[in-house]
């Protein structure tokens, strides 16, 4: 993905200038008090917490950024406000503007992780039942620019989430015509494998490309597949990914916008 800076929480001037226009405006001060963090300096608190994987209340208060409850707070307000949403569509809409999104093949997978605590949106883990843990459903074009991530209970089975997925993909423009939101083909592994889920792609006009059970191993898929769990590695690279620690589903999902707007501008920078 290229050099990459050392302190990566800081904001740079060009990814500001795309975030700033699509932050809600704050609503007017009620009463007296200490005046309020500038937005940039809480979105630098906030990927200082997805990239170190440190607690919010022991954000250090001399790097400026506020106090974890504020970037916290400001984290929730933007994520209702859907602005990770609208910057992963506008930063879609730049790489196909400049051709660089295959919509050849789609990429699926769905890793586990393991959640500190209970909350929605969690359930067992496949490996240790008495443990609760979530999944991050990943779909990627050809490339490994990611499309749509999801969250759900580590209990549910990954065909369940094919298309959901596939509509939580955006309609993307950037050129002359309609905006583009579905694949030609999905690439998936044997988790998928499900006939009556086979008809249904088929009956929305795409081809499903997806391993069978019951078949020796090396279908092929594999020299397709990797760029999905690369893809799933730069996810997890962010620390807070790694361990599901938010009680709070809406505020995993918030980190996992955010993380998916990183890898994609960083596509955006190195392709256009």
């Amino acid at each position: 993905m290229g050099k990459r800076q050392s302190r990566q929480w800081i904001v740079s001037d060009e990814l500001w200038c795309l975030i700033e226009p699509l932050l809600p405006k704050p609503g007017p001060k009620l009463v007296e008090g200490r005046p309020r963090v500038p937005d940039r300096q809480a979105l630098c608190g906030i990927l200082f917490v997805l990239h170190t994987g440190i607690q919010w209340e022991y954000l250090p208060q001399e790097l400026g950024f506020g106090s974890g409850m504020t970037c916290w707070r400001r984290l929730a307000a933007w994520n209702e406000a859907g602005v990770w949403s609208q910057l992963h569509v506008l930063l879609l809409k730049k790489l196909r503007s400049a051709k660089n999104l295959d919509w050849s093949r789609a990429v699926i997978d769905s890793p586990h992780i393991r959640a500190a605590r209970k909350g929605p949106k969690g359930g067992p883990s496949p490996v240790d039942r008495a443990r609760p843990g979530s999944k991050h459903h990943v779909i990627t074009d050809a490339q490994g620019i990611p499309l749509a991530v999801s969250l759900t209970g580590g209990n549910r089975n990954d065909v369940t989430q094919l298309l959901p997925l596939l509509d939580k993909i955006p309609a993307v423009a950037g050129i002359v015509g309609r905006p583009r939101r579905r694949p030609d083909a999905p690439f998936a592994d044997r988790g998928y494998d499900h006939d009556k889920y086979r008809r249904l792609l088929r009956q929305r006009g795409i081809r499903p490309v997806i391993a069978k059970r019951g078949e020796p191993h090396g279908s092929g898929l594999g020299i397709f597949r990797y760029v999905v769990e690369r893809t799933i590695a730069w996810l997890h690279g962010f620390r807070r990914l790694r361990i599901r620690w938010e009680r709070r589903a809406d505020i995993h999902e918030a980190l996992l916008g955010l993380a998916t707007c990183l890898i994609t501008y960083r596509h955006v920078q190195r392709l256009c």
